[in-house]
């Protein structure tokens, strides 16, 4: 194989880095003002779920982080866990994600550490990653179309590396 080609005699470009993480600091504070614009208030439950789900970078669905506030507090019931998370949604706190499987996970929701995924469609591997030659191709095609971007979401959906070398993704992967 060429340096600089992959096994394909395709070239290599060169890709971005992992995404950088969230500001928890900003985000916190962010919070902490819809909180108070609301009226809210801290109790000992919603504490451990805010910071159980700050403390990760998964995207967690209901029942996962259900699991993990369990541990500390067995008291935390499911109304709970969806009531926090529908108010960090609703705060611009957590983003809602749904990547076709029926749930909704969850994801910090900081503009400053935009990213894209990877969705692997046989094991749910989720793989975030940032390029920036796609954010320059989207911004370009949008000023193409006199299209004014605000947003956008990028998934793309196939076999993440594992399990392209099982045999029954080369099954599928033949479809």
């Amino acid at each position: 194989m060429n340096q600089g080609m992959a096994e394909n005699d395709e070239p290599i470009l060169p890709v971005g880095e992992r995404p950088k993480g969230p500001n928890l600091e900003r985000l916190r504070q962010n919070l902490d003002d819809y909180m108070v614009e609301k009226g809210l208030r801290t109790t000992e439950q919603r504490r451990i779920i805010v910071s159980t789900f700050f403390d990760t970078t998964d995207h967690l669905t209901i029942d996962e982080l259900l699991e993990r506030v369990r541990a500390i507090d067995h008291r935390i019931g499911y109304a709970t866990v969806y009531r926090t998370m529908r108010m960090l949604s609703e705060g611009g706190i957590a983003n809602e994600l749904h990547f076709g499987d029926g749930l909704t996970r969850y994801e910090l929701a900081d503009e400053s550490s935009h990213h894209d995924h990877l969705i692997c469609e046989n094991c749910g591997k989720i793989t975030e990653f940032e390029e920036p030659l796609i954010e320059e191709l989207q911004e370009r095609i949008a000023r193409q179309y006199g299209f004014h971007l605000l947003h956008h979401k990028h998934e793309l959906y196939g076999l993440c590396a594992e399990c392209v070398k099982s045999p029954d993704s080369k099954r599928r992967m033949q479809r």
